[in-house]
């Protein structure tokens, strides 16, 4: 596996990316890829500064004859979203990634990738370590926990970057120049409930969604994809009037910000309706099936029986919550009115998970139009309040606002023209990018997103388009060349 991906083009960033896949990085577990990205700088005999929450800063003096260009500083993430296939033995906090060469691809054996952001972290590596690329002052930040809160980016103190020119890698199409993103908030509701004892004569089965595609809740969240914990409570809802049935635990999705891929339910039905619920239940499957069959072909929904629970969550609460998850926006909101094709507010119904006396939901919310996030959040808690759930919202994080003016996307745009031949598509992304905090930090950067091709990020089925790599890495090269000069 390793001989595959370290024979790719450009060598240098697949064998530094290859050296990341063997290092366990899930985020809130970066530990071991903080302490190599220290000794990587220290061993290359560069300024190297680790910040109170693991945050690196490399520093890299000017070549020969640049010291007057716009200070640069190049930024990746250093954790990955940890997903598997529910058949993939793995555990994201001791097992290096498998990494396969897919025909155009490479992607990962039946796990995430982690090319989202370990692509461009490793062309940031290989900058750092070549001796002949020519560039300006030159930064690299690599951030931590970008992916389960931008904890990393939120961190970062005034006066710790000296550049002048932002450029993030964790952009997801070659070709493209991001120049905006979508900020967000995640909102937590909790129900209380009371166990209670099973009475009467019930049959317990347990309803499982699963082969869901998943995806990025914010790149994929206008793809149509099925949310297992919808799917699955469109189900419930229905046989709980139908059948009066009853629920023991509900869980579904495990990350905020990928889209639930599979969800399970463990219901009583009455013993008499046993059969008649099978047959709702299958009737139900085939009509989800129909709906959902050109973007959720693999979509599989069936019982299980199992052993009868010690207890129930008491009926009443169990009827609002179903109701309530049921009932939850999830989903685009609202489309752009100012660019086409861009998602203005979206929300994800992530996770859905029973533990004791406790029932937990979880969204996050996105939005390019701050009203539009706190418009979308008032409706989440009047009808979650409405059902008798509490609910907060943390880990809100600011838009980047576009700057057409940008002189380095002038710049990037000359170099994109000249070097291949056609003018790169310049957008804003309904995604979080660490450019909203940073840039809220340091409010005179100018920033640029990019990076090379990478699908279905935060699901097994990332992966990355090996020759967008190369125009990637040739394209971030050539604008280290071109970087303006200071203002005099």
């Amino acid at each position: 596996m390793k001989d595959d991906i370290i024979k790719l083009s450009p060598a240098i960033v697949w064998k530094n990316f290859y050296k990341l896949t063997q290092i366990p990085r899930p985020s809130k577990k970066e530990g071991q890829v903080i302490k190599f990205m220290e000794q990587f700088g220290q061993n290359l005999g560069l300024e190297t500064i680790k910040d109170e929450v693991g945050n690196i800063l490399i520093r890299k003096p000017a070549t020969h004859g640049m010291e007057k260009r716009k200070g640069m500083i190049l930024q990746a993430h250093l954790d990955m979203v940890p997903q598997k296939n529910s058949d993939k033995v793995h555990d994201f906090e001791k097992d290096p990634i498998e990494t396969l060469v897919d025909g155009e691809w490479v992607r990962a054996n039946k796990t995430t990738l982690g090319a989202d952001n370990g692509i461009g972290a490793a062309s940031i590596m290989s900058v750092l370590e070549s001796k002949d690329i020519v560039h300006g002052p030159l930064e690299a930040l690599f951030t931590i926990d970008e992916e389960t809160g931008m904890t990393g980016a939120f961190a970062l103190k005034p006066g710790m970057l000296k550049g002048d020119i932002l450029l993030n890698t964790d952009s997801e199409d070659e070709g493209e120049l991001y120049i905006g993103c979508a900020g967000g908030v995640d909102a937590n509701i909790r129900f209380k409930y009371s166990s209670v004892p099973v009475k009467g004569d019930y049959i317990a089965y347990k309803l499982i969604v699963k082969g869901l595609k998943g995806g990025h809740s914010g790149l994929d969240i206008n793809l149509e994809r099925a949310n297992s914990n919808l799917v699955l409570t469109r189900i419930l809802w229905r046989a709980t009037f139908k059948f009066k049935t009853r629920l023991a635990a509900l869980n579904g999705g495990d990350l905020r910000n990928a889209i639930p891929r599979e969800a399970m339910a463990v219901i009583l039905v009455p013993s008499e309706k046993e059969q008649e619920f099978k047959d709702f239940v299958d009737g139900h499957v085939t009509i989800l099936k129909a709906e959902y069959q050109t973007t959720e072909p693999d979509m599989n929904v069936f019982l299980e029986k199992v052993a009868l629970p010690e207890t129930l969550i008491d009926e009443e609460t169990q009827n609002k919550l179903i109701s309530a998850i049921y009932t939850c926006p999830n989903g685009v909101i609202r489309m752009s009115a100012d660019i086409e094709g861009l998602v203005e507010t979206s929300t994800n119904l992530a996770i859905v998970k029973t533990e004791k006396d406790i029932f937990s939901v979880q969204c996050l919310l996105r939005s390019s139009v701050d009203s539009a996030k706190e418009d979308l959040s008032s409706r989440i808690r009047a009808l979650f309040e409405l059902a008798g759930a509490e609910v907060n919202f943390t880990g809100s994080y600011p838009g980047w606002k576009p700057n057409p003016g940008s002189a380095i996307l002038n710049t990037m745009k000359e170099v994109y023209h000249k070097k291949f031949g056609k003018v790169p598509e310049v957008k804003a992304i309904h995604a979080g990018l660490e450019c909203g905090i940073i840039g809220g930090i340091y409010p005179n950067l100018d920033m640029i997103s990019f990076g090379p091709t990478i699908r279905s990020p935060h699901s097994p089925d990332e992966r990355v388009k090996i020759d967008t790599v190369q125009k990637f890495w040739d394209f971030l090269v050539e604008t280290l060349k071109n970087v303006p000069g200071k203002e005099k």
